[in-house]
Protein backbone atom coordinates (compact mmCIF):
# COMPACT_ATOMS: atom_id res chain seq x y z
CA UNK A 1 0.00 0.00 0.00
CA UNK A 2 1.00 3.67 -0.97
CA UNK A 3 2.74 5.51 2.12
CA UNK A 4 -0.16 7.97 2.43
CA UNK A 5 1.90 10.60 4.06
CA UNK A 6 3.83 10.36 0.88
CA UNK A 7 0.72 11.30 -1.32
CA UNK A 8 0.83 14.80 -2.45
CA UNK A 9 -0.25 17.32 -5.16
CA UNK A 10 0.04 20.57 -6.50
CA UNK A 11 -2.68 22.66 -6.93
CA UNK A 12 -2.04 25.42 -9.83
CA UNK A 13 -5.54 25.36 -11.33
CA UNK A 14 -6.59 29.45 -10.44
CA UNK A 15 -6.37 31.87 -8.14
CA UNK A 16 -9.36 34.08 -6.28
CA UNK A 17 -9.28 37.79 -6.22
CA UNK A 18 -11.50 39.88 -4.09
CA UNK A 19 -12.38 41.85 -6.67
CA UNK A 20 -13.41 39.76 -8.95
CA UNK A 21 -15.77 37.25 -6.68
CA UNK A 22 -19.53 38.92 -7.03
CA UNK A 23 -21.27 41.06 -4.62
CA UNK A 24 -23.89 38.38 -3.88
CA UNK A 25 -22.21 34.53 -3.23
CA UNK A 26 -25.26 32.92 -4.37
CA UNK A 27 -24.19 34.49 -7.83
CA UNK A 28 -20.29 33.38 -6.90
CA UNK A 29 -21.85 29.66 -6.14
CA UNK A 30 -23.97 29.71 -9.48
CA UNK A 31 -21.16 30.84 -11.32
CA UNK A 32 -18.65 28.00 -10.01
CA UNK A 33 -21.66 25.31 -10.77
CA UNK A 34 -22.20 26.09 -13.80
CA UNK A 35 -18.23 25.47 -14.51
CA UNK A 36 -18.23 22.38 -12.63
CA UNK A 37 -21.21 21.21 -14.65
CA UNK A 38 -19.05 22.65 -18.02
CA UNK A 39 -15.63 20.75 -16.84
CA UNK A 40 -17.40 17.19 -16.61
CA UNK A 41 -17.56 16.83 -12.89
CA UNK A 42 -19.49 13.66 -12.36
CA UNK A 43 -22.32 14.53 -10.16
CA UNK A 44 -21.19 18.29 -9.49
CA UNK A 45 -24.46 18.74 -7.23
CA UNK A 46 -23.03 16.49 -4.56
CA UNK A 47 -22.46 17.62 -1.60
CA UNK A 48 -21.43 16.85 2.23
CA UNK A 49 -24.12 17.50 4.72
CA UNK A 50 -23.04 17.64 8.02
CA UNK A 51 -25.67 18.19 11.26
CA UNK A 52 -25.43 17.36 14.97
CA UNK A 53 -27.15 17.05 17.70
CA UNK A 54 -28.44 19.68 20.36
CA UNK A 55 -25.19 17.54 22.28
CA UNK A 56 -23.00 18.32 19.62
CA UNK A 57 -22.13 15.39 17.88
CA UNK A 58 -21.83 15.40 14.51
CA UNK A 59 -23.04 13.25 10.93
CA UNK A 60 -22.31 13.39 7.82
CA UNK A 61 -23.17 12.10 4.82
CA UNK A 62 -23.42 13.00 0.74
CA UNK A 63 -26.73 14.04 -0.34
CA UNK A 64 -27.49 16.04 -3.78
CA UNK A 65 -28.43 19.35 -4.23
CA UNK A 66 -31.82 19.87 -5.93
CA UNK A 67 -32.60 23.56 -6.46
CA UNK A 68 -30.65 26.37 -5.45
CA UNK A 69 -32.29 30.12 -5.54
CA UNK A 70 -31.41 33.05 -4.00
CA UNK A 71 -32.76 31.64 -0.71
CA UNK A 72 -30.90 28.69 -0.14
CA UNK A 73 -29.89 25.23 -1.33
CA UNK A 74 -32.60 22.69 -1.10
CA UNK A 75 -31.89 18.82 -0.48
CA UNK A 76 -34.88 15.92 0.10
CA UNK A 77 -34.72 13.10 2.82
CA UNK A 78 -36.81 10.98 4.79
CA UNK A 79 -37.71 13.25 7.70
CA UNK A 80 -37.01 10.49 10.23
CA UNK A 81 -33.76 9.21 9.16
CA UNK A 82 -30.93 10.50 11.61
CA UNK A 83 -30.40 13.73 9.59
CA UNK A 84 -33.84 14.43 9.51
CA UNK A 85 -34.21 13.66 13.90
CA UNK A 86 -30.73 16.10 13.82
CA UNK A 87 -32.14 18.74 11.80
CA UNK A 88 -35.62 18.42 13.75
CA UNK A 89 -33.85 18.64 17.29
CA UNK A 90 -30.76 20.98 15.91
CA UNK A 91 -32.44 23.47 12.17
CA UNK A 92 -28.28 24.07 11.94
CA UNK A 93 -26.33 22.30 9.31
CA UNK A 94 -23.04 22.16 7.07
CA UNK A 95 -22.50 21.55 3.47
CA UNK A 96 -19.55 20.74 1.36
CA UNK A 97 -18.92 20.48 -2.25
CA UNK A 98 -15.58 18.92 -3.37
CA UNK A 99 -15.06 19.83 -7.20
CA UNK A 100 -11.63 18.18 -6.80
CA UNK A 101 -10.59 17.93 -10.40
CA UNK A 102 -10.56 21.71 -10.09
CA UNK A 103 -9.44 21.95 -6.88
CA UNK A 104 -11.82 24.24 -5.29
CA UNK A 105 -14.41 23.41 -2.57
CA UNK A 106 -17.38 25.34 -1.11
CA UNK A 107 -18.25 25.34 2.67
CA UNK A 108 -21.68 27.14 3.41
CA UNK A 109 -23.28 27.30 7.10
CA UNK A 110 -26.71 28.08 8.05
CA UNK A 111 -30.05 27.51 9.45
CA UNK A 112 -32.57 24.60 7.99
CA UNK A 113 -36.48 24.63 7.28
CA UNK A 114 -38.49 22.24 6.02
CA UNK A 115 -40.09 23.09 2.46
CA UNK A 116 -44.02 23.81 2.27
CA UNK A 117 -45.67 20.61 1.42
CA UNK A 118 -46.82 21.69 -1.61
CA UNK A 119 -43.13 22.27 -3.27
CA UNK A 120 -42.07 18.66 -1.73
CA UNK A 121 -45.06 17.58 -3.52
CA UNK A 122 -44.03 18.81 -6.88
CA UNK A 123 -40.38 17.68 -6.48
CA UNK A 124 -42.03 14.02 -5.36
CA UNK A 125 -44.05 13.38 -8.34
CA UNK A 126 -41.30 14.49 -10.49
CA UNK A 127 -39.09 11.54 -9.68
CA UNK A 128 -39.47 8.20 -11.19
CA UNK A 129 -41.37 5.74 -9.83
CA UNK A 130 -39.17 3.62 -8.63
CA UNK A 131 -37.79 6.32 -6.61
CA UNK A 132 -41.23 6.81 -5.37
CA UNK A 133 -41.73 3.78 -4.40
CA UNK A 134 -38.78 4.07 -1.93
CA UNK A 135 -39.44 6.67 -0.32
CA UNK A 136 -42.19 4.87 1.24
CA UNK A 137 -40.11 1.65 1.19
CA UNK A 138 -37.26 2.54 2.88
CA UNK A 139 -36.74 2.86 7.17
CA UNK A 140 -34.36 5.20 6.50
CA UNK A 141 -32.02 5.22 9.04
CA UNK A 142 -33.45 2.34 11.20
CA UNK A 143 -31.76 -1.51 11.57
CA UNK A 144 -33.10 -4.30 9.68
CA UNK A 145 -32.89 -7.87 9.85
CA UNK A 146 -31.09 -7.90 6.43
CA UNK A 147 -31.68 -7.17 2.43
CA UNK A 148 -34.28 -9.72 2.49
CA UNK A 149 -36.52 -7.98 4.40
CA UNK A 150 -36.03 -4.36 2.62
CA UNK A 151 -37.62 -6.40 -0.64
CA UNK A 152 -40.48 -7.82 1.51
CA UNK A 153 -41.20 -3.99 2.22
CA UNK A 154 -40.59 -3.00 -1.46
CA UNK A 155 -43.45 -5.86 -2.55
CA UNK A 156 -45.90 -4.61 -0.39
CA UNK A 157 -45.39 -1.18 -1.48
CA UNK A 158 -45.85 -2.03 -5.49
CA UNK A 159 -48.75 -4.22 -4.14
CA UNK A 160 -50.33 -1.30 -1.96
CA UNK A 161 -49.83 0.87 -4.94
CA UNK A 162 -50.67 -1.16 -8.13
CA UNK A 163 -54.02 0.37 -9.14
CA UNK A 164 -53.50 3.90 -7.65
CA UNK A 165 -51.08 6.96 -7.86
CA UNK A 166 -47.99 7.12 -5.49
CA UNK A 167 -48.74 10.20 -3.24
CA UNK A 168 -46.16 11.66 -0.93
CA UNK A 169 -45.34 10.00 2.22
CA UNK A 170 -46.07 12.57 5.08
CA UNK A 171 -42.46 11.70 6.27
CA UNK A 172 -40.36 12.48 2.97
CA UNK A 173 -39.38 15.83 1.96
CA UNK A 174 -37.36 19.00 1.26
CA UNK A 175 -35.43 21.16 3.25
CA UNK A 176 -33.81 24.64 2.65
CA UNK A 177 -30.82 25.73 3.89
CA UNK A 178 -30.58 28.99 4.04
CA UNK A 179 -27.32 30.62 4.04
CA UNK A 180 -25.11 32.65 6.41
CA UNK A 181 -21.51 32.12 5.89
CA UNK A 182 -20.08 30.73 2.26
CA UNK A 183 -16.43 30.29 1.82
CA UNK A 184 -14.92 29.61 -1.73
CA UNK A 185 -11.59 27.97 -1.52
CA UNK A 186 -9.12 27.50 -4.72
CA UNK A 187 -6.13 25.58 -4.21
CA UNK A 188 -2.82 27.07 -5.10
CA UNK A 189 0.82 26.15 -5.12
CA UNK A 190 2.73 25.16 -1.94
CA UNK A 191 -0.46 25.02 0.24
CA UNK A 192 -1.22 28.73 0.00
CA UNK A 193 -4.55 28.22 -0.91
CA UNK A 194 -7.08 30.84 -1.60
CA UNK A 195 -9.91 31.43 0.72
CA UNK A 196 -12.63 33.84 0.10
CA UNK A 197 -15.40 33.82 2.68
CA UNK A 198 -18.81 35.68 2.85
CA UNK A 199 -20.75 36.26 6.10
CA UNK A 200 -24.23 37.82 6.09
CA UNK A 201 -24.82 40.27 8.54
CA UNK A 202 -28.91 41.59 8.31
CA UNK A 203 -29.62 41.31 5.00
CA UNK A 204 -26.16 42.23 4.19
CA UNK A 205 -23.05 40.03 2.92
CA UNK A 206 -19.40 40.94 3.80
CA UNK A 207 -16.71 39.09 1.82
CA UNK A 208 -13.00 39.06 3.99
CA UNK A 209 -10.42 36.70 3.06
CA UNK A 210 -9.05 33.67 4.71
CA UNK A 211 -5.13 32.21 5.57
CA UNK A 212 -4.93 28.83 4.38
Amino acid sequence: MKKLHKMRREYDSGALQEQEMAADPMEMFARWLEEAIAAGIDEPNAMTLATATPEGKPSARVVLLKEMTRNGFTFFTNYRSRKGEELRLNPYAALMFDWHEMARQVRIEGAVEQLPPDESDAYYLSRPENARIGAWTSPQSRVVADRGELDALQREVEQRFAQEPLPRPDHWGGYLVRPERIEFWQGRPNRMHDRLVYEKNEEEWSLQRLAP
